[in-house]
């Protein structure tokens, strides 16, 4: 891909990425965040994070069956560190607006509020994963260590749509779509190995 479209395609990518960002402050400040704000950033800043997960994570079987997409590798830690930033946004919004900074009360949260301690869960699994994300820490850590590191993220993302199925009212099917999504890319990853295997040939040494 030629330089100049894959600049535009990043800004792109940013902007989208920075827009439910942008609509929060800008409802903030006008004051029309809803009858309920907290639970509306609390929302907007937890759908995001998986969604832009299981979009990050949607890459590599992306370019594993289109080869001619694997210009999209770029935009994988790109995609993973935006969830990590929303992640955050929506743990901060819990400390400060539910719990009030208040350490007790955060502590009894998590010992007694299932949702709250597997979200809590998802979201330290992400942390290690972020610090590394850079080429520096890829290097220390090695291509073998980083790769096997970075695979806490497909269980940070079931930890993160099992908060989300635990958070909502019985009956409530808003976690499916992402549900569905996640666990077809968590099944397609052993299914594109497998099929790789096949695809390389087996060199017999005389």
């Amino acid at each position: 891909m030629k330089r100049p479209t894959l600049v535009l395609l990043k800004t792109l990518t940013w902007i989208a990425c920075l827009w439910p960002a942008g609509l929060l402050t800008y409802q903030a400040v006008t004051n029309t965040l809803g009858p309920d704000p907290t639970a509306n950033i609390e929302l907007t800043t937890g759908y995001n994070t998986l969604l832009l997960l299981i979009l990050s994570l949607a890459v590599t079987p992306v370019r594993k069956l289109v080869p001619r997409l694997g210009w999209l590798i770029k935009f994988r830690r790109l995609l993973g560190l935006f969830a990590f930033f929303y992640g955050t946004v929506h743990m901060l919004a819990y400390v400060a607006l539910y719990a009030g900074f208040d350490v007790n009360a955060m502590l009894a949260d998590i010992e007694k509020r299932r949702f709250i301690t597997i979200g809590v869960a998802a979201w330290l699994l992400l942390l290690p994963l972020a610090a590394t994300s850079t080429n520096w820490a890829t290097r220390k850590l090695g291509g073998k260590g980083w790769n096997r590191l970075h695979k806490l993220v497909y269980v940070a993302a079931v930890c993160g749509v099992i908060h989300y199925w635990w958070q909502v009212k019985p009956g409530v099917l808003s976690p499916m779509r992402l549900t569905l999504v996640l666990a077809v890319l968590l099944a397609a990853r052993p299914v594109l190995a497998c099929l790789q295997r096949r695809r390389v040939p087996v060199v017999v040494r005389q």
